[in-house]
């Protein structure tokens, strides 16, 4: 899953491709590059960043969802209204840091057939990292996520469109994210596909003492420990470099 931010203020790439007809050629390139879907964003949820009005968001992704009607297309976004233009407008998937937790979502994503990542967080991109606490992580993530797909399930989504996110970097500590990569296949146990995030983010910048522009070597070998411990989808900022780490993992595997 390659990573499209069309904002102003995300973490790594913030402004880069805000305009339409970068993000639409940046898509493209990630395709080329060997994406199987795109994640378009409209609103930015790193920490301490503020909600978008939904028109605004709007007006940010749907440009580039119709330009690139011919690749399947994830939407980001928390906004059952969002989801139910991008959904009308051939998106393939709503990638959801709420959960569909929002009064709407679940009807939104139900009415459709389209897939739906389910994310768990720690509280609003506002504030989730203000002191994100625990009694036990792996079990509250996974405890989460399983009530959210019983949730989806009676709703009428059927669990083969359902994917599974732990939220890495949302509203949890440097440890809170290793302990979840390091348990990681008791979440896979939930039935359903997970989604890894690691791409340059904070926790690797931590290990590291790397800026979000340096951090493709951590952000690689968090890949590849995400599969290693069961992730089926990897949402990265560098698809062409984490296909040749994979490949190398692959060609390991098949030795």
């Amino acid at each position: 899953m390659g990573v499209v931010n069309v904002t102003p203020d995300s973490f790594s790439d913030g402004g880069q491709f805000l305009d339409s007809r970068a993000a639409i050629a940046h898509g493209r390139k990630l395709i080329e590059e060997g994406a199987d879907i795109l994640d378009i964003g409209g609103e930015s949820s790193r920490p301490g960043a503020r909600a978008v009005a939904e028109q605004e968001e709007l007006d940010r992704v749907l440009p580039v969802l119709k330009a690139l009607e011919d690749v399947p297309v994830s939407v980001d976004t928390r906004s059952p209204a969002v989801m139910r233009a991008v959904l009308a407008e051939g998106a393939s998937m709503i990638n959801d840091i709420a959960a569909l937790e929002a009064p709407g979502a679940i009807e939104a994503v139900a009415g459709s057939d389209c897939a739906v990542c389910l994310m768990h967080k720690q509280g609003d991109p506002a504030t989730m990292q203000n002191a994100p606490r625990y009694r036990d992580v792996v079990l509250e993530v996974r405890d989460y996520l399983s009530a959210r797909l019983s949730a989806c399930q009676k709703a009428g989504i059927d669990l083969d469109r359902i994917i599974i996110d732990p939220g890495f970097g949302f509203g949890k500590t440097v440890e809170h994210n290793f302990k979840l990569l390091k348990h990681l296949e008791r979440l896979a146990k939930l039935g359903v596909p997970v989604l890894a995030g690691w791409s340059r983010k904070s926790s690797l910048g931590a290990v590291t003492g790397r800026p979000a522009g340096e951090r493709l070597a951590a952000s690689l070998a968090a890949a590849l420990l995400a599969v290693q411990h069961g992730a089926k989808i990897l949402r990265v900022h560098d698809v062409r470099e984490t296909r040749d780490a994979l490949a190398v993992m692959q060609a390991m595997d098949r030795a």
